[in-house]
C-alpha cells in the first residue's frame, strides 16, 4: 500500500472529484445522511489517500488542525470493494502517523462514530465525551492517549 498526502491545490481536478465522489457515496448515500459533505474544512485539510500497488484508491481520510492544542482527522473511509481486508487498520495507522508528522505539537482528538469506539480504542484512543448525535448518527469524542 502507498500513502499520498496532498492539500487541495496540489490535487488534479480528477483526484479531487474522485475523492468527493467516494465521500458522498459513503457519508451521504450509504449512511443516508443528507448534509454538507464537502465543506470549508476541505480547503485547509491535508487529504490522505491510501492506494494499492496498481494506483487504485483504497481508502481516504482528511487531517487538519482543530485548534491551538489539537489536531483531528475524519471522513475515514475504505471503498466498498476493498472492505473486509483490514485496510481500515492500515488507513488509520497511516493517518495517525501523518497527523503526528504534520502537527507534532498537537494532541489528536477525533469525533468517532459510536459503533467504532473499540476499533479506535485499539489504536490508543480514549473516550472523552458521552455519545451524542451528529447528523443523526451516534458519535463520541476520543483523544489519542
Amino acid at each position: 500500500m502507498n500513502v499520498e498526502v496532498k492539500i487541495l491545490n496540489e490535487m488534479t481536478a480528477q483526484e479531487w472529484c474522485r475523492l468527493a465522489e467516494e465521500r458522498i457515496k459513503v457519508f451521504v448515500v450509504e449512511q443516508e445522511c443528507p448534509y454538507q459533505e464537502i465543506d470549508e474544512q476541505d480547503y485547509q485539510a491535508h487529504h490522505l489517500m491510501l492506494k494499492n500497488d496498481q494506483g487504485d484508491l483504497v481508502g481516504y481520510t482528511r487531517m487538519l488542525a482543530k485548534d491551538d492544542a489539537h489536531a483531528t482527522f475524519g471522513r475515514v473511509l475504505v471503498l466498498k470493494q476493498f472492505r473486509g481486508h483490514k485496510y481500515g487498520r492500515q488507513l488509520v495507522q497511516a493517518t495517525i502517523g501523518e497527523t503526528k508528522r504534520l502537527f507534532p505539537d498537537k494532541v489528536i482528538q477525533i469525533q468517532a462514530q459510536a459503533y467504532l469506539k473499540e476499533f479506535y480504542a485499539s489504536f490508543g484512543f480514549k473516550p472523552i465525551s458521552d455519545v451524542y448525535l451528529e447528523d443523526n448518527i451516534p458519535h463520541l469524542d476520543m483523544v489519542l492517549d
